[in-house]
């Protein structure tokens, strides 16, 4: 396959798009793909650039690590340069610092929109925002090398960069807490078994088998998947009742967009 121009390629951050496929690689292999306020800007860009053709993105990252996570620059005197340290942004006042983490966290948001499907191809370690990262899309396709670990309560920190609550979704308060709290690292056999990863191959089918999963998404028409994927998601926040009433409309707007009958 050609290589595609990139849309956007800067801070550790590359967005190619060829047609309904978007694919954002962090593109740092040297340090492991370690994430920065810069990196996290880029992400959130790619975002917003997104064209609307774009039916499912693949998050995948360069070199045997998919983000060794924070990069540790942040917690030293000087920072990255041109930021403000971490330092010298818990010195500042409650509103400036709630800001700032909700600007980072934008680069983590995005993912879940309704009008796309996330596909995170993860091997090696992603500890810590690598974890969050990986976390922050609907779906993820792991190498048997994979290494996931949350190290944000070892530092005396809390893991801030949304993972907590698809964490939990996805595996229960109880063992949320556990993997949380000591920091260790789940592996390929126990992320599928918990429904942390949906498939684990070795690494050297990492690609195809995220190739097979994005043919089989695009395979159905975009308007049911768009549905399905809200239904899903909200049923967190509705009862089992209010689901019934939420699969009727969807279904009732499916059927009469396929007989050509407008609301």
């Amino acid at each position: 396959m050609a290589s595609l121009d990139p849309v956007l390629d800067k801070d550790g951050v590359r967005l190619t798009v060829d047609d309904a496929i978007a694919t954002v690689t962090l593109t740092n292999p040297a340090k492991r793909n370690a994430q920065s306020p810069a990196l996290w800007r880029a992400l959130a860009e790619a975002g917003r650039l997104l064209p609307g053709t774009v039916r499912v993105v693949v998050l995948r990252a360069e070199g045997k690590s998919f983000s060794a996570g924070l990069d540790r620059q942040a917690f030293t005197p000087e920072g990255f340069e041109g930021e403000p340290s971490f330092i010298d942004l818990a010195r500042g006042g409650d509103a400036e610092l709630d800001a700032t983490i909700a600007e980072y966290q934008e680069a983590f948001t995005w993912w879940r929109r309704s009008d796309i499907v996330s596909i995170a191809a993860v091997q090696g370690h992603a500890i810590g925002a690598g974890f969050q990262l990986a976390l922050a899309c609907d779906l993820r396709v792991v190498a048997d090398d994979v290494q996931f670990a949350m190290r944000e309560t070892s530092l005396g920190l809390v893991p801030d960069l949304t993972g907590t609550h698809p964490l939990v979704g996805l595996v229960g308060y109880a063992r949320a807490l556990e993997i949380c709290a000591t920091g260790r690292f789940v592996q390929a056999e126990e992320a599928v078994s918990t429904g942390l990863a949906n498939v684990a191959v070795p690494p050297a089918e990492l690609d195809g088998a995220v190739r097979d999963l994005t043919a089989a998404l695009l395979a159905a028409p975009r308007d049911a998947v768009i549905e399905t994927k809200a239904l899903l998601r909200g049923v967190g926040e509705r009862t089992y009742e209010e689901q019934r009433v939420a699969e009727r409309a969807a279904q009732a707007r499916r059927l009469r967009d396929l007989a050509g009958i407008g609301e």
